[in-house]
């Protein structure tokens, strides 16, 4: 039966040729997409029962409009439609005075939704009618009707989603692809994933150059050069899609995603896949530990002030995230603590992580071990006859010479910082230093790196492109040096042959500590200051560190004058010396106690 608005009948009127201009629309609706490419599916058979209600009531002056509203593969249980949003605009225009549908829950399977929608018939004088069920919605038992089959169809929705949900995750368990649109390296074929080889291929090249570039920018500029693109997708209407430049968010999606490693992740649950992996353990390790190691970087990263005040990010990342290991194979993976405010960087090898018990494994500072490896690659690079051995085969002298001068223009770049505001290790990754290095292998007392040759004969052409090609054998260059990570008190250190001697200079911490035991003294000594507390007050520090710093005026000569020049041993750390506060006052034993 119709419903009709209050305006409606004014409007009307008791005026046989005014009933016949009533203007009926039919609106027909399917959940899903599921035989909708058929020539004769279900929005037809409503259409044409809707149709045939309207015919049989011309003599009260329906009149169907020829305009469709089909709705197919959207849901009952939301508004955003857009044949339903068309229907409503020519409503509030004042086009429709009848709405025809098959059934009541094609128009809304939603209580609220339909509430809504009476309110607006009712303003703009229309009405609507369900060909299959009949209503009178004038009276106050047609509206309880209405609304207990509303509520029934709004049930029936929220039980048949939680159906739905819970075959999904059940499924999503056991492995199994859940269907859309297959990701690149993919292809949906009887509802599974498999693997395509060419496209396989991109993304392993994806994820293997993302390693050696160390940034999704740059990696992004050599896939644009490369000529890499989205997966191409063509739909059963013709339409094509895809084939474009890959976006930095596509990549992070691709780095990201589990797919690629065999398995499904659900809810935050990871579960092993049916379908076959593209990539391998190790690299999608690798790949997911520089991810991170970036990503703390950004969240984290510091404020401080430039030359104008102003305030500017420097950039602390792990240099070498993904590249490291230690000599039983574990990788070694970047972390930090955090002591009053300022960050210190770590690689730690996965076992101690994951506080195995009894693990084997090494800690080592992250800016020792990233210095470490390019002073090295610095003085390999730099060495001529080195440079000569590896990559200057077949070449005359003339090539040779410049060859050797690339190669040091190269290690120049590793040796300098990128810029004067950045003048730490990190900034090192902007020239390259990554891309050069394949694998760092830290031992108890060896440092291994594997350089990448290819990678650097590509870094040498570019610096000079008049260099004849080299040959490229592909193979890790080996380059090998002592090295020892020693325990320091609380610290790890990392100690290269004479090089940490050479080049170290004054810690500040071991000169201040001695610098004020001899302050503090004097002070005592010219009675400027009557007590140790009066010391420790005027010095904002405990009374007990003052008592216990002040002996230390007395520290052998020897020693005090290597703190002073920086050529204590390594071992001799301002941990160890407050350890060992109060010292004997006999030289010899201060040298047992703090020398090796």
């Amino acid at each position: 039966m119709a419903r009709r608005g209050k305006d409606s009948d004014r409007r009307f009127g008791d005026d046989p040729m005014a009933r016949r201009r009533l203007r009926c629309a039919v609106y027909t609706r399917k959940s899903s997409d599921e035989g909708l490419e058929q020539s004769f599916n279900s929005l037809h058979a409503q259409r044409d029962a809707c149709e045939a209600y309207v015919a049989s009531q011309k003599h009260e002056g329906w009149m169907l409009l020829p305009q469709a509203y089909d709705d197919g593969a959207y849901s009952g249980g939301s508004m955003n439609r857009p044949a339903l949003q068309r229907l409503l605009d020519d409503i509030r225009s004042g086009l429709i005075d009848i709405v025809v549908v098959y059934k009541v829950d094609r128009l809304t399977r939603s209580l609220a939704d339909f509430a809504k929608l009476t309110e607006l018939f009712d303003a703009n004088g229309a009405s609507f009618v369900s060909v299959t069920q009949a209503f009178n919605t004038s009276t106050s038992m047609g509206r309880l009707t209405l609304n207990v089959l509303l509520s029934f169809a709004q049930f029936e929705r929220e039980v048949a989603g939680e159906r739905i949900r819970d075959k999904i995750a059940l499924s999503k368990r056991r492995g199994m692809w859940m269907g859309g649109l297959p990701p690149l390296g993919y292809d949906g074929i009887d509802k599974k994933l498999v693997v395509n080889e060419p496209e396989a291929d991109t993304v392993r090249q994806i994820f293997h150059r993302y390693l050696k570039l160390g940034s999704i920018a740059a990696l992004k500029q050599h896939l644009d050069a490369s000529g890499v693109v989205s997966k191409r997708r063509r739909f059963s209407d013709g339409r094509e899609v895809g084939g474009v430049s890959l976006s930095r968010g596509a990549l992070y999606q691709i780095l990201r995603n589990r797919l690629y490693r065999g398995e499904i992740a659900y809810r935050g649950e990871v579960h092993q896949g049916n379908h076959e992996a593209i990539v391998d353990e190790d690299l999608w390790s690798q790949v997911q530990d520089l991810l991170i190691a970036q990503s703390q970087r950004k969240r984290s990263a510091p404020q401080h002030p430039d030359d104008n005040g102003a305030g500017q990010r420097y950039r602390e990342p792990a240099l070498l995230a993904g590249l490291v290991f230690d000599e039983q194979g574990n990788r070694l993976t970047p972390t930090y603590a955090t002591k009053r405010g300022r960050r210190y960087r770590y690689y730690v090898s996965a076992p101690l992580t994951r506080g195995e018990r009894n693990a084997d494994g090494i800690r080592v500072p992250a800016p020792d071990l990233e210095a470490l490896v390019a002073e090295t690659l610095e003085r390999y690079l730099s060495d001529g006859s080195w440079v000569c051995e590896h990559f200057g085969a077949g070449l005359d002298a003339t090539q040779l010479e410049r060859l050797v001068a690339a190669a040091g223009n190269l290690a120049n770049r590793i040796a300098s910082p990128a810029s004067e505001t950045e003048g730490d290790v990190a900034s090192r990754s902007d020239e390259g230093l990554r891309s050069l290095i394949a694998r760092v292998m830290v031992g108890k007392q060896r440092l291994a790196l594997e350089v990448d040759e290819k990678c650097v004969v590509e870094a040498l052409e570019e610096i000079d492109r008049g260099l004849v090609q080299v040959d490229v054998r592909e193979e890790a260059i080996p380059i090998e040096v002592e090295a020892h990570t020693l325990r320091c008190g609380k610290q790890t250190r990392l100690v290269v042959g004479d090089v940490e001697t050479e080049h170290r200079s004054p810690d500040p911490k071991l000169v201040k500590l001695v610098a004020d035991a001899h302050r503090w003294f004097d002070d005592l000594r010219t009675g400027r200051r009557a007590t140790i507390a009066e010391i420790a007050a005027n010095a904002n520090q405990q009374v007990s560190h003052v008592s216990r710093t002040i002996g230390l005026a007395f520290l052998a000569p020897d020693i005090a004058k290597m703190i002073l020049m920086g050529s204590q041993p390594i071992s001799l750390t301002p941990e160890r010396l407050k350890a060992n506060r109060p010292l004997p006052l006999e030289w010899n034993e201060q040298r047992v106690i703090l020398l090796p």
